[in-house]
């Protein structure tokens, strides 16, 4: 059996994709969703019949729900192998002084803390295993975004989060790495209008928006490059050259 591969965020576009990609690698994949059990339905529904996988409901802000989901993934498939953090959660645009301390509190406790309670719980896992870990950050993590602060900067963090833990973990063999998205129509963007996601458009320099399918082969990529750790690879369509 290849490595095991524990997706978050998984009912997500991003998350969806990246799933479907190490599937029809032949991987085994965990899916972890919170919220959303009728797109995990979905996404189980479109795997082939002898696909290795198991869906896990599990609140990433809840300690003992995260202890839970690993407990039952050793149980049922094993220990992991590669870690891909793709939960998150956005807040609408407005200016950071109407931001309020409920709405930093939500952002930074799924999109840092858990995206760093998670890989912890899984450090034994990954460092037995010499495995790999791919970080969901953004564009936005790289250069900023107006009236994103909040978003922005818990994505710096996972950035900062990143290089550290690849310091860390690299005399174990281990590799940790982040993609950093640039426009992907998935739900999260579903608010911008038509004339700001052209707007996007034809300031990418490939002039077209990415697809949850790209971000997939990126992280696929960074999970299996043995020799490459501690890097930030923006997959934005030269969105941030």
């Amino acid at each position: 059996m290849k490595n095991i591969v524990l997706i978050t965020g998984a009912s997500g576009g991003i998350g969806s994709a990246v799933a479907l990609k190490f599937i029809s690698e032949g991987y085994p994949v965990v899916l972890q969703y919170c919220r959303n059990k009728a797109s995990i339905d979905r996404l189980a529904a479109s795997f082939p019949k002898d696909a290795a996988y198991l869906c896990v409901r599990c609140d990433l802000t809840d300690a003992d729900d995260v202890t839970r989901m690993i407990a039952e993934t050793h149980r049922r498939l094993g220990t992991v192998s590669i870690l891909v953090n793709c939960a998150g959660v956005a807040l609408p645009q407005a200016p950071f002084c109407d931001t309020t301390d409920e709405a930093y509190d939500r952002v930074f406790d799924l999109n840092v803390r858990g995206t760093m309670r998670l890989t912890r719980e899984l450090y034994d896992d990954l460092r037995d295993n010499a495995g790999s870990v791919v970080n969901l950050s953004s564009i936005w993590g790289v250069s900023g975004g107006s009236c994103e602060v909040v978003y922005s900067a818990s994505k710096a963090a996972i950035i900062g989060f990143t290089k550290s833990l690849a310091r860390e973990l690299a005399p174990s063999g281990v590799t940790v790495n982040c993609v950093a998205p640039g426009l992907i129509p998935t739900a999260m963007n579903a608010h911008l209008s038509d004339a700001d996601t052209e707007a996007f458009r034809l300031d990418t320099p490939l002039g077209r928006l990415g697809t949850p399918q790209d971000v997939a082969d990126a992280v696929f990529y960074l999970a299996n490059a043995a020799f490459v750790t501690g890097q930030v690879l923006c997959c934005d369509g030269g969105y941030t050259v």
